[in-house]
């Protein structure tokens, strides 16, 4: 356990690299709150393709974001490269809960945490639905710690 604590990175087995634009910053010369949504972003969109095997789509039934929150711990300035890993942390009945941090590339030093709240959504219903087996049971084998609820 004291790895994990010391490297918080090893908690997470999904990592997605942004690279920093220029146009992100803002007129205080640092990156803009904003773009660090953009950047967790991109990181759950990907991963939702590779830890749920599945793609975000608005048709059937599919992922929605419900909440999201950003905890900003430093800040950030271009150039410069950023790692975003995320991590389902719990599987709900209709719900998943996802952490991610926000590091400076190839460190473990943490800019940003987030929380996600994800809701399984049935477009055609217009109503939460339950979290297929399927994307449980790929969750059961992808994440390095099991997820609450599973």
């Amino acid at each position: 356990m004291t790895d994990l604590v010391d490297d918080p990175r090893k908690l997470y087995r999904h990592c997605h690299r942004e690279a920093l634009r220029w146009g992100d910053m803002d007129a205080f010369g640092h990156i803009n709150n904003v773009q660090f949504f953009r950047y967790l972003e991109s990181a759950r969109v990907e991963y939702a393709l590779v830890a749920y095997s599945d793609t975000v789509r608005s048709e059937g039934a599919n992922i929605i974001l419900a909440d999201l929150s950003c905890a900003f711990r430093r800040q950030l300035h271009w150039p410069g490269t950023v790692d975003v890993y995320t991590r389902t942390v719990r599987v709900g009945r209709t719900s998943l809960g996802l952490e991610q941090i926000i590091c400076l590339a190839d460190t473990k030093e943490v800019v940003a945490e987030s929380k996600t709240v994800l809701v399984w959504f049935d477009f055609d219903t217009q109503k939460p639905a339950s979290v297929p087996e399927r994307i449980r049971a790929r969750l059961s084998e992808y994440e390095r710690i099991r997820p609450e609820g599973l």
